[in-house]
């Protein structure tokens, strides 16, 4: 076993085509070789900015452009924020993630926000962001101020993008991606699966990312919300093998990178959620709520890991053991 960026996108859909427990074979057996088994990434997402967001992205409440109900919030004050990580530390979480919905900061804007990643850092917290499109300058200044992860996901294949998102390109995507590596940041990149794409879609997404010159580090698997208002509102639901396919071929392709169960959980059985942790997934999010849609609450979160027998993996620097959130689950 190696980790390859040399992935031919005919060899991302023979992988898609195996049979499924063949699929959940091979990517457990990858898993166990990379990864620490039994154990899983906790993260926390708030959002620091909400809506009011000028891209016309199909999927998201937060666009202007889309009528969601969703309620305009400004970025919010530092101490807010810094109560709020606090809160996710002691919950159990070892990383906060903060979003902004930006097309791209405003200097003034990312001023605050990098005194917030400052904030949460002083904690002992790994930081994350997404803010939009960021530049090589900012993307310095956002490794300066100590974030660790920066979240830019691709969303879905080029050759489907044009049908999700028109206000920017996949090029613009892949130039922040760049600018977040060479300023010296982890990468958190991913997708989304259930917009109407085809399996096609979806290995031209893992193909893409698994040809980076680096694997993220992070790697965000998102099924669909549908959000009335939203032009995927009446998207038609995926099929759950379809979306552990998705999350078992992520594992294999790139087997250091940290899979993520995000968007959607609230709407997985866990009886799903559990083939998705055999198929390769090691990090979820944390909390009641992602950004501005639903997430399961901590408490059913702990008893699944708990009948599981599921560790939160230690933070960084952390002495071997359980964490806080281990340690709740059997409280």
């Amino acid at each position: 076993m190696k980790v390859r960026t040399d992935w031919s996108l005919g060899e991302v859909e023979a992988l898609f085509a195996l049979p499924f427990m063949d699929l959940l074979y091979e990517a457990q057996t990858v898993h166990r070789h990379f990864q620490i088994a039994n154990s899983v990434q906790v993260s926390t997402l708030l959002s620091i900015k909400t809506g009011a967001c000028p891209e016309d992205c199909a999927y998201c409440p937060q666009s202007v452009r889309y009528d969601t109900g969703l309620e305009t919030e400004e970025l919010m004050e530092l101490e807010d924020v810094m109560r709020r990580a606090s809160a996710a530390q002691q919950a159990g979480a070892t990383r906060f993630c903060m979003g902004a919905a930006y097309r791209s900061p405003k200097p003034k804007d990312l001023r605050k926000v990098i005194a917030m990643i400052r904030g949460v850092k002083a904690l002992g917290l790994e930081t994350c962001a997404t803010l939009g499109m960021v530049s090589p300058q900012q993307a310095h200044e956002l490794k300066a101020a100590g974030l660790d992860y920066y979240n830019h996901n691709l969303d879905t294949s080029p050759q489907y993008y044009d049908q999700i998102i028109g206000t920017r390109t996949y090029q613009d995507r892949l130039d922040t991606l760049q600018a977040v590596r060479e300023a010296g940041m982890n990468v958190c990149c991913g997708g989304i699966v259930g917009m109407g794409e085809t399996p096609a879609d979806r290995a031209g997404l893992l193909h893409v990312l698994a040809t980076l010159p680096e694997h993220p580090q992070s790697v965000p698997v998102n099924q669909l919300v549908r959000v009335a208002g939203t032009p995927l509102a009446d998207a038609a639901p995926l099929d759950p093998f379809d979306f552990v396919r998705t999350v078992a071929v992520a594992r294999i392709l790139m087997p250091r990178a940290h899979v993520r169960l995000s968007a959607g959980r609230g709407e997985m059985s866990d009886e799903l959620q559990a083939l998705c942790f055999l198929a390769g997934a090691n990090s979820i999010f944390y909390g009641e709520k992602l950004l501005t849609t639903g997430n399961p609450d901590t408490l059913h979160d702990r008893r699944l890991f708990e009948r599981l027998q599921i560790r939160a993996e230690a933070p960084p620097g952390a002495a071997a053991g359980p964490t806080r959130m281990a340690h709740a689950a059997t409280a």
